[in-house]
C-alpha cells in the first residue's frame, strides 16, 4: 500500500509521535493505520500516543532576543506543575533559539525543522512528551525585527503566564519599551493605535452606541454628539497610544513614548491558553486517573 504524506499526517495526528517515526510505523505495517498506532506504542512512544488527545491549556510564553531579531512563542503543556519543570523550560528555550535562527513562516513548518543538535523540532516534542508525560505543544509564535536605532522591549508576567514583545522605533531606550510592555500586559489592548481599527469596526460600535442612546431616551439632536464622545472612549479602551498609561494616570502612554523620542509600531501579547476551552476534570477523578497511570 502506498504511504501517502496525508496518512503520515493522520498517524501524527493521532499519535504526537515524530514524522519520521509515523512514515516508518506505517511502512512497517503496510498502511494500516490502527496497526502502525501499536507498533509506535510498542516502540517506545506510547506516552506520546497517550497523550494525544488530551487538551493543553497550561504551559509558557517565552522571549528570545538576539541583536536586532527577537521571536515570542507559546508552549502549552497539561499542567501548570509541568510548566515549572526543568525539562519543559529546557525544551522552550531550545525552541525559541531555533526559531529564531531558522525564521519558519508557521507552526507547521517549524516542526520540520531541525535543530542544532540534528533533531527534527517534531521529534525533540514528541520526545518531551514521552519523557515528562504530558502533552505537549508549539502552539504559536512571532519573529519580529528591528535596526540598531530601535528598542525591543519584553516581558514575561507571572512567570511567563503573560509575554509582551513590543518595538519602539527610533529610540534605544530599553527600559522605557519593557515599561510599554508591561502596560499591555496589564490593559491588554487590541491596537496601537486608531489608524488600525477598520473602518467597519468602528461603523459597528457607532451603531451600537447609537442605539444605546436612543434608547435611553436622548434627544435625537444631541446623540450623534455623545456617540462621538463615547466612540472616543471606545478607542481608549481598545488602542494602547489612547489609554491611560498604568504607571502615570495623568499621562496617556502616547505622551509616554513621545518622551523617548520614538514610536510603538507594534506589539505582541500572548496569554498562555487563552482561546483554548479547557476541561473542568473532578479533582478527586484527576487524582485517581494520575494513581491508574492514565
Amino acid at each position: 500500500m502506498a504511504i501517502t504524506a496525508q496518512l503520515v499526517k493522520e498517524l501524527r495526528e493521532k499519535t504526537g509521535a515524530g514524522m519520521m517515526d509515523c512514515k516508518k510505523a506505517l511502512v512497517e505495517t503496510n498502511g494500516d493505520l490502527d496497526a502502525a498506532i501499536d507498533f509506535l506504542r510498542e516502540k517506545g512512544l506510547s506516552q506520546a500516543a497517550k497523550k494525544a488527545d488530551r487538551i493543553a491549556a497550561e504551559g509558557t510564553t517565552y522571549i528570545l532576543a538576539e541583536g536586532n531579531e527577537a521571536v515570542i512563542l507559546e508552549v502549552n503543556a497539561e499542567t501548570d506543575f509541568v510548566a515549572k519543570n526543568d525539562k519543559f523550560q529546557v525544551l522552550v528555550s531550545s525552541l525559541a533559539k531555533t526559531l529564531l535562527d531558522s525564521k519558519p513562516e508557521s507552526v507547521e513548518a517549524a516542526l520540520e525543522l531541525v535543530n542544532a543538535e540534528g533533531v527534527k523540532v517534531a521529534d525533540q516534542i514528541s520526545t518531551a512528551v514521552a519523557t515528562i508525560g504530558e502533552k505537549i505543544t508549539l502552539r504559536r509564535f512571532e519573529i519580529k525585527t528591528k535596526s540598531d536605532a530601535d528598542a525591543f522591549g519584553s516581558y514575561l508576567h507571572m512567570g511567563g503566564r503573560i509575554g509582551v514583545l513590543v518595538v519602539l522605533e527610533g529610540s534605544t531606550n530599553e527600559d522605557a519599551a519593557k515599561d510599554v510592555a508591561m502596560h499591555i500586559a496589564a490593559i491588554n489592548p487590541k491596537y496601537v493605535s486608531r489608524d488600525e481599527v477598520s473602518q467597519e469596526e468602528v461603523e459597528h460600535e457607532r451603531k451600537i452606541l447609537t442605539e444605546q442612546a436612543l434608547n435611553e431616551g436622548k434627544p435625537e439632536n444631541i446623540v450623534a454628539k455623545m456617540v462621538e464622545g463615547r466612540l472616543g472612549k471606545y478607542f481608549e479602551e481598545i488602542c494602547l497610544l489612547d489609554q491611560t498609561f498604568v504607571k502615570n494616570s495623568d499621562q496617556k502612554v502616547r505622551d509616554f513614548v513621545k518622551t523617548t523620542g520614538g514610536n510603538v509600531t507594534s506589539f505582541v501579547r500572548y496569554a498562555v491558553g487563552e482561546g483554548i476551552e479547557k476541561r473542568e476534570d473532578n479533582f478527586a477523578e484527576e487524582v485517581m486517573n494520575q494513581v491508574k497511570g492514565n
